[in-house]
């Protein structure tokens, strides 16, 4: 099972929003096994603008950060594949346009999990599923994935 990671959960590992945050962050992100998650590149970008804007980092510590984490995880692009099924699911379902290139481009990687505090928990799109991975009860689908990463 493969899962992709929104903005909030990197802006939290980054300290955004405190410390109690940040190792809830890290935490979750020390359990999953490294190789089946995926970034969606638009989580980048709303990352950097996170990191200068709401936590005052110059634009070069921003960048750092940024490349810090595609070493760390693989990306996903924001094809015109990605972009084009970003606007079907917005317009059908009322989402925002940036959280739908997010959950496009998370379908378009073959992830069965988006881990999101800000999307609808539960909701189910293309084969992926949003879960709030700092809910008091973990989701089904990531209890499985931790389950997975001991095996």
């Amino acid at each position: 099972m493969r899962a992709a990671l929104d903005t909030n959960v990197l802006a939290y590992a980054e300290g955004v929003n405190g410390a109690a945050m940040r190792d809830a962050s890290l935490d979750l992100l020390r359990s999953l096994p490294q190789r089946k998650i995926v970034i969606p590149v638009q989580a980048l970008g709303e990352l950097f603008n996170v990191l200068v804007r709401k936590a005052g980092k110059s634009r070069g510590e921003a960048r750092d950060a940024l490349l810090s984490w595609r070493d760390a995880f693989a990306l996903e692009q924001t094809s015109s594949h990605v972009m084009l099924t970003a606007f079907d699911l917005a317009a059908d379902h009322g989402l925002n346009i940036w959280d739908s290139v997010i959950l496009s481009a998370a379908s378009h990687a073959g992830c069965r999990l988006l881990l999101s505090e800000d999307m609808q928990e539960g909701f189910t799109w293309g084969g992926v599923t949003i879960v709030n991975p700092f809910a008091a009860r973990p989701h089904a689908l990531l209890e499985a994935m931790l389950n997975e990463s001991l095996d």
